[in-house]
């Protein structure tokens, strides 16, 4: 299932969502004012279970998440989201910033924590950096995924040379390495270069080391 979970995330196209998870009537509606005026696109639960009750792996944007709640804390429920596997990035706002308890959440993986009242500057300009961390994290997983996929389509020969290609080794050394002739080296390489999509050796280079961005 979370094999399964991961592949719908990475691959479903979905508009960002800035989700808002308070049980303050007045604060849900002030930030959605807030949010739909910056041309956003806001959805708000009144608890941490409304939340759960929506919320899925494949959803793009991030979370804004107050602390003391009725039920599920806020804290609990970003360590619920982590075992769902559900990746948004946290920004906690709210009225109770001790500091033991930024901590926990810092510690936890949320992105801020801001205390109310807030500054609309402001948290408009770390909700930003929120989504931007969002798109780029579900991109890094995208590539990681279709990486993966196509060193599985690899034979065992294949994912072999690719490791001593990509380790510096010259057709010539890798022959000599697996006991193979120069020529089938070649043969290998070529079809592992078009299973893995790549056009040249320093684009394979960059795909393997995490650095290239593809797209389908």
């Amino acid at each position: 299932m979370k094999a399964a979970n991961e592949m719908t995330e990475i691959l479903t196209p979905s508009r960002s969502t800035v989700f808002v998870v308070d049980d303050d009537t007045a604060m849900r509606d002030s930030l959605r004012w807030l949010l739909e005026s910056a041309q956003l696109n806001v959805q708000t639960c009144d608890s941490a279970e409304a939340f759960l009750a929506i919320a899925r792996p494949d959803a793009c944007g991030c979370l804004v998440l107050d602390v003391q709640m009725p039920g599920l804390s806020g804290p609990e429920l970003m360590d619920e989201l982590k075992r769902r596997h559900i990746h948004l990035p946290i920004l906690f706002l709210s009225g109770h910033g001790d500091i033991p308890t930024v901590v926990q959440a810092m510690k936890g993986g949320a992105v801020d924590f801001l205390q109310k009242p807030y500054d609309n500057a402001q948290l408009l300009e770390r909700i930003g950096q929120a989504l931007t961390l969002d798109a780029d994290s579900r991109d890094a997983r995208r590539r990681e995924f279709l990486r993966s996929q196509r060193l599985e389509g690899l034979t065992a020969r294949e994912r072999e040379i690719l490791d001593q290609v990509v380790a510096g080794r010259s057709n010539k050394e890798v022959g000599r390495k697996l006991a193979i002739s120069y020529k089938t080296v070649e043969a290998h390489r070529g079809r592992l270069m078009r299973k893995m999509g790549a056009a040249s050796f320093a684009e394979l280079l960059q795909m393997m080391l995490g650095g290239r961005r593809e797209t389908i």
